[in-house]
């Protein structure tokens, strides 16, 4: 007897090899979802077999003013803990007990202290949402203890490169990745000829260097490049002023589609209807590439939509996802190895033998030479699903999904 949740990503999998172009594209894998479960793993004393997972965190400090796009406080906490219900409703037949250790840590706190209290409290599994600095200063200190980080949050494309760790897995999609998603998408319509507005912050640099990439990599063409030099866009200014901003920095290009870079959103929600030209608006605001989204409603992903809205009181955000799936990962590989040990759950998830089913239409694998999960990325509008990438006609000797970010003749991910 399979749990409702595994059964229903069965169902999805079965679905997306009927329907769904990747599927078809993309070279058998085992569903491992919809594997029968081994036998019960369970000590001689027939006492589940305990897996604890961490998970650290940041709290968000609270916005000054009502903010539409506000993170909420249990942002990826709450995909966390549907998973473990999940994995919970699998591991009552496999003799398994999930547990969560989440740590949201105030503005101050050592996320480092943090992952090594866990570690002494017994766990070796963490999933961290945590910029890749702090991310790989747990890494670090954890792996001594033969602890396993999953990267949940960061897209820095340097941790799937010169600064990947061979103890951590990259749930969150890379920088690359999400561009590459976009890039496909434009190319597939021949919106060749891009507008490239770069905010000032780090990030939005870094995402713009993806962009450029992915042009380069996809044969499109950046015609303009321009600097967002006008600052954070508040309520406290005028909306005149608002409107002229977009309208100066727009005037004069001739482009397909303004691809905008603002991570943070501080100005790009304010440049999509105010442009010189009518202007389609893609990147960070406008149409966005991501891992999910609230219109996500594919390969059964309805009721996994439905259930978190249940849990959670709200919809499910990227981050959310990310979490739910590292621990689902955790999970599956636990159900396949019949056990709870660190080393041998990293062990699978690495080999060609673990898949995951996860509401994408296709079985999730992660790539060998660099660690990050293989998986579709939903290009959304705000309230609807456009695409998926890859793109259908998008070739790869491996899998389509390698078509999206760093490939292995490309890394320079040496696992340390």
């Amino acid at each position: 007897m399979r749990s409702l949740p595994a059964l229903a990503c069965a169902v999805a999998v079965a679905v997306a090899g009927l329907s769904s172009p990747l599927a078809a594209q993309t070279p058998p894998a085992p569903n491992t979802a919809a594997t029968s479960a081994p036998a019960a793993s369970t000590r001689a004393d027939s006492t589940p077999v305990e897996i604890g997972i961490g998970l650290i965190t940041r709290e968000v400090p609270p916005p000054p003013l009502y903010d539409l796009l506000a993170v909420p406080e249990d942002d990826a906490v709450a995909g966390a803990t549907l998973a473990i219900k999940d994995n919970n409703s699998t591991g009552t037949f496999t003799g398994q007990h999930f547990t969560l250790d989440a740590q949201t840590l105030a503005e101050d706190e050592d996320a480092v202290a943090a992952a090594t209290a866990l570690v002494a409290r017994g766990t070796r599994l963490i999933a961290v949402n945590l910029p890749a600095d702090e991310l790989i200063a747990v890494a670090d200190a954890v792996r001594p203890q033969g602890a396993i980080v999953f990267n949940i949050g960061a897209g820095d494309d340097a941790l799937r490169g010169a600064d990947c760790r061979a103890n951590v897995f990259h749930v969150a999609p890379s920088r690359a990745m999400l561009a590459d998603g976009l890039a496909q998408f434009l190319a597939a319509r021949r919106w060749n000829r891009l507008f490239l507005v770069v905010g000032p912050q780090p990030a939005d640099v870094a995402y713009a260097a993806a962009v450029k990439r992915a042009a380069r990599k996809f044969g499109l063409t950046i015609v303009a490049e321009k600097p967002w030099t006008l600052g954070p866009l508040g309520r406290e200014r005028a909306d005149s002023i608002t409107r002229s901003d977009a309208l100066v920095l727009t005037r004069g290009v001739d482009a397909d589609v303004l691809v905008v870079a603002d991570e943070a959103n501080d100005f790009g929600n304010y440049i999509p209807f105010r442009t010189a030209a009518p202007q389609l608006v893609v990147g960070t605001q406008g149409l966005t590439v991501g891992t999910w989204h609230p219109a996500q409603d594919a390969w059964g992903s309805a009721q996994l939509q439905s259930r978190f809205l249940r849990s959670a009181g709200r919809t499910m955000r990227p981050t959310d996802y990310q979490a739910w799936l590292a621990v689902r990962m955790v999970g599956e590989a636990a159900t396949r190895t019949q056990g709870g040990d660190a080393a041998a759950i990293a062990d699978f998830m690495r080999s060609p033998a673990f898949t995951i089913a996860a509401f994408k239409g296709v079985p999730l694998s992660v790539r060998p030479w660099d660690q990050q999960v293989r998986q579709p990325l939903l290009v959304a509008q705000p309230l609807g699903i456009v695409a998926v990438a890859p793109e259908e006609g998008f070739l790869h000797q491996r899998t389509p999904l390698d078509t999206l970010g760093t490939d292995a003749p490309e890394t320079t991910c040496k696992l340390k």
